[in-house]
């Protein structure tokens, strides 16, 4: 339970569509200052293949992509955001629909650039005969129970170290990008960290895990917000989520001086 009485909830325990969220850096974009087409469609394939093993916990391939229309383009600086929804599941393949979302960090606009949809197939191992994929409607779709920003990924190899275990470092970037966007949305300024305080590592996250992020706004004051969050983890084919890691984040709202400025209701 947080400082202002809400119940924080597992991964499991909210029936969202699963969302990855990033921003566009210069590296992956063009002479313009776009993000390349290939960059968009490949965080829209990872969210399908974490729909999908979310979905049937077996491995699965990207058979095709389908529909894929690109209809605004992704800026430098912008929080893009990859949701991704099962809409059709058969007996060892599913369509997962993918939706990439631009949000102006400042003006708080959002546009959709590009949705497309993607067919996974299932390639289970040991699991012949009459196995087949759960139905569609075993997959809980609905709004969150809270207004917390909901973040996944997955790990992988050059993100962990030789015992395969994911780095601290890279962990507490994932934690300060999910406080990042939850107090840029709130304040609609520039914001930066000032702190991380309580810092509790509990659990392991090896290779092939499935991160998920959740951070939400605990206080305000009148130019800062203290963001908590929590990183579970979960086995790519087991499914059961594990508190990993929880933090307390100091955000500052700043203008181009890199000074405070007010920003939040206190």
């Amino acid at each position: 339970m947080t400082d202002d009485g809400n119940i924080w909830m597992a991964p499991g325990e909210t029936p969202a569509p699963s969302t990855l969220i990033d921003i566009v850096f210069p590296g992956d974009t063009n002479h313009h200052g776009t993000l390349f087409g290939g960059a968009g469609l490949a965080l829209m394939d990872r969210i399908a293949f974490i729909v999908a093993t979310r979905h049937g916990r077996v491995p699965f391939v990207t058979a095709s992509c389908d529909r894929v229309d690109f209809r605004a383009p992704a800026r430098i600086g912008q929080i893009v955001s990859f949701s991704g929804r099962p809409m059709k599941v058969g007996r060892r393949s599913m369509v997962v629909e993918v939706d990439m979302i631009a949000e102006d960090l400042i003006e708080g606009t959002s546009d959709l650039c590009t949705r497309g949809q993607f067919t996974m197939v299932a390639m289970p191992e040991g699991k012949e005969g009459s196995w087949s994929l759960p139905s569609l409607a075993s997959a809980a779709i609905g709004p969150p129970k809270d207004d917390a920003v909901r973040m996944v990924d997955i790990v992988f190899p050059d993100q962990a170290n030789s015992f395969g275990a994911m780095f601290g470092g890279d962990a507490l970037s994932q934690m300060t990008k999910a406080a990042f966007v939850v107090a840029t949305r709130a304040s609609r300024k520039t914001t930066v960290l000032a702190s991380c305080q309580s810092i509790d590592f509990k659990h392991r996250i090896t290779v092939g895990s499935i991160i998920e992020i959740v951070a939400r706004i605990v206080r305000t004051g009148r130019s800062s917000t203290t963001v908590e969050v929590e990183l579970w983890s979960e086995d790519l084919m087991g499914g059961e989520p594990t508190l990993t890691a929880r933090g307390v984040f100091i955000m500052v709202a700043v203008d181009r001086d890199n000074r405070p400025v007010p920003a939040f209701a206190a």
